[in-house]
């Protein structure tokens, strides 16, 4: 069995973080953080921005990536009271879907007190008077200084469309059609091209079929055939040291999403990202014998990539013996 993927042409190199969001919405169960709705301690709050958000929008309003393929469009919930959609009708639709839209049962993740516990923040920050935290880019929620970002809003509005040639862009234009491309497409990309419609192309995706991991065993025969799933076989040296084990469960834990388990970058998530990510078993992979390079570029990053900067996420030690884990496993392929 095969998923197709819809995925806009101009934004191919970071359709990743959308089409992850699809295949995993429905089918898997919430972290650790949810089951303890850390979201502002409000009930329900926490449950809807992990399962509802990408279609129905941090605000409610729907003006979202889905809205601009899905027929019918996900419900705008700031277009109706709780008397034209009652609460009864509301819980029906998120404990058992609704048959031919996208809407699908929540039942499977979420129980009876967590399902009301959505409807509920639903209807008190969207329907009953929005809430103002509730809009996602506000202080509220982290975005200080949304100005910064101001050259990218033409894109976002539909006042410059996204297929205006290159050379009849002004630079500050030309920056704010980088920064919408590098940043803001996954969830905003709406129909703003010059013929108001966004062109898509079909690619076939065979794994993976529910909720990925790259730690889990494979789930089932036809998601084993794919040829991404050898590569998410972590590499397990003999005679490990204290560090190089250390190592290996941070590297597993942090890199191998991107880089694979076995080291290759040649995973299904790895398969999508531009440039690919670095294959450590490489012949021309030479940081491994300059582990003091191989930790400032692990700390700092790497621009115009998918590879962040770990320096807020790992200790040096850490970095260090992921560095022990990666000599003795890829380098010798």
């Amino acid at each position: 069995m095969h998923r197709i993927a819809l995925l806009p042409k101009h934004c191919q190199t970071l359709a990743p973080a959308t089409l992850i969001i699809w295949i995993w919405s429905a089918a898997c169960a919430p972290p650790a953080a949810l089951a303890a709705n850390s979201v502002d301690e409000v009930p329900g709050k926490a449950a809807y921005r992990y399962y509802c958000y990408q279609c129905h929008g941090y605000s409610g309003d729907a003006n979202t990536l889905a809205t601009s393929y899905l027929d019918p469009a996900p419900r705008d919930f700031t277009a109706f009271t709780i008397e034209s959609l009652p609460t009864e009708r509301m819980v029906d639709a998120v404990r058992n879907g609704r048959d031919g839209t996208a809407m699908v049962r929540f039942s499977t993740v979420l129980n009876d007190e967590e399902i009301s516990d959505v409807v509920d923040y639903i209807q008190k920050s969207f329907m009953i008077g929005e809430s103002l935290n509730e809009k996602y880019h506000s202080i509220e929620n982290g975005w200080v200084n949304h100005e910064r970002y101001a050259s990218a809003f033409p894109y976002i509005q539909g006042t410059i469309a996204i297929d205006t040639p290159w050379e009849e862009l002004d630079a500050d234009q030309q920056r704010g059609k980088q920064l919408y491309e590098s940043s803001c497409v996954t969830c905003h990309d709406q129909a703003n091209s010059g013929s108001r419609e966004v062109v898509w192309e079909l690619r076939a995706v065979s794994y993976p079929r529910k909720h990925f991991s790259h730690r889990a065993d494979l789930p089932d025969l036809i998601s084993g055939a794919s040829p991404y799933a050898m590569h998410d076989v972590p590499t397990t040296p003999d005679n490990m040291s204290q560090q190089q084990s250390r190592g290996m469960r941070l590297y597993q834990d942090n890199c191998a999403f991107c880089h694979a388990a076995d080291g290759t970058g040649k995973n299904w998530i790895g398969s999508f990202l531009e440039p690919r990510p670095r294959d450590f078993t490489a012949a021309d992979f030479t940081l491994l014998s300059t582990p003091l390079a191989l930790r400032e570029l692990i700390k700092g990053g790497i621009p115009a990539s998918s590879m962040p900067a770990w320096r807020a996420v790992l200790a040096d030690s850490q970095i260090d013996d992921i560095i022990a884990y990666m000599q003795t496993a890829f380098a010798a392929q």
